[in-house]
């Protein structure tokens, strides 16, 4: 039987080879499957930087600058003084606010007495209104009955009068026709005497009727005098009377006076509360704990409200800002896990993802890009992924706002 053929040295050196170079492409095979998952698990960019808050501190009124208490790159504590503004225009305006809250409070004491002091004068005056009606009533029919009796007394003394002359007359013509006859020696002396002294009588009975005309025509204008007074007291009675009868409109006017008096009041201590407030704007402190920068003022300078004087950075509450290009946010989600590194420090902090911006970059800038012309080029976006530290990272404050981040993102 024949042995079989042994292979050539030169076979067995070729196969080494192809052993070899398939060992190899699977080794390179394996080797870049490995990097290819490797580099696949993060998503990393150099579009990165420590953001933080940026607290700025301005006045809140008007002022003139008395004290700066603090410089740039100072460590404050919050509450710490910063700035003190003069006080002095504010102290006055407190005082007149506690003076008119003073004048207010007193008012509306004034107008709540006022209420039941109105209420009882209105009852009173009533009272009183329809008795001195009353009075005046029976002081009117007085009068009219005086006047009746004052007219009747005149009529009876006209008529008197109108008979005295009568009487007068025929006493003269006696008088004259015996002084004829008792020339004449016709008739005695002594009936012409008492034609005479008939004459005289009757002149005298006419004067004193004549004067009893003249008292009962004083007696008649006393009593219209009277009886006009007594209208004229029933007018005014009247007129109280119905003043009274709005006892309850005045009453309520008197409340409507009181509540005015409370607004005012109410107003008052407002402006007080402010006129105070306004004395303690003029102590500035410190927001937040953290780092002075920024400062813009001098002792001696005038401030509006608003006007921004330095700012204050706590670096209690530090994150990080991330751009990242739209590419590698498919896989990118609240809660992953980060390692980020620094410029400024050889040391690695860990963190993690809180959110995915609402916006790009651009659309954020302050002329966001238009693409209505033709020449439209597609430019990769990049988002921003906010990163927050994990707890102690950052214990020893030395991260600073805008730093460059690199940050690496882990998908899985």
């Amino acid at each position: 039987m024949a042995e079989p053929a042994k292979p050539t040295p030169r076979k067995s050196r070729r196969f080494g080879r192809l052993v070899i170079i398939v060992a190899a492409l699977a080794l390179v095979v394996v080797a870049g499957v490995l990097l290819w998952r490797y580099f696949n698990t993060w998503e990393s960019t150099d579009d990165a930087q420590v953001d933080g808050h940026i607290n700025a501190v301005s006045a809140r009124i008007t002022g003139n600058v008395i004290a700066i208490s603090a410089e740039d790159e100072q460590f404050v504590q919050a509450g710490a003084v910063l700035v003190k503004l003069d006080p002095t225009d504010y102290e006055v305006a407190v005082a007149r606010a506690e003076a008119d809250l003073a004048d207010a409070d007193a008012a509306l004491e004034s107008s709540r007495t006022d209420i039941p002091i109105t209420g009882t004068n209105t009852s009173s005056q009533l009272k009183s209104a329809h008795a001195s009606r009353g009075d005046a009533a029976a002081s009117l029919l007085a009068a009219q009955r005086q006047l009746t009796a004052a007219q009747a007394r005149l009529d009876s003394s006209q008529a008197q009068v109108r008979e005295g002359e009568a009487n007068l007359q025929r006493a003269k013509d006696d008088e004259a026709r015996y002084k004829l006859l008792v020339d004449k020696l016709e008739i005695p002396r002594q009936t012409y005497d008492t034609a005479v002294q008939a004459e005289v009588a009757g002149q005298a009975t006419v004067d004193a009727r004549k004067a009893s005309v003249r008292e009962a025509e004083q007696n008649i204008a006393v009593a219209q005098s009277a009886i006009v007074q007594a209208n004229e007291r029933i007018a005014q009675a009247d007129a109280t009377v119905e003043a009274a009868l709005t006892g309850p409109q005045q009453v309520a006017v008197s409340q409507a006076r009181a509540k005015s008096a409370t607004a005012v009041l109410a107003q008052r201590k407002a402006l007080l509360e402010q006129a105070k407030l306004n004395l303690q704007y003029c102590t500035i402190v410190a927001p937040v704990t953290g780092i002075v920068g920024k400062k813009t003022l001098e002792i001696g300078e005038n401030v509006s409200p608003g006007e921004q004087m330095m700012a204050v950075v706590p670096l209690d509450d530090i994150w990080v800002t991330a751009n990242f290009k739209e590419t590698q946010l498919s896989r990118m989600r609240p809660g992953q896990r980060v390692r980020f590194t620094v410029d400024a420090y050889d040391r690695t902090y860990s963190g993690h993802v809180v959110a995915v911006g609402g916006a790009s970059g651009s659309r954020f800038s302050v002329i966001p890009p238009e693409n209505a012309t033709g020449n439209y080029v597609k430019v990769v976006q990049r988002i921003p992924v906010r990163i927050n530290l994990d707890a102690g990272q950052n214990a020893d404050h030395l991260l600073r706002p805008g730093m460059s981040v690199d940050p690496k993102v882990f998908l899985y």
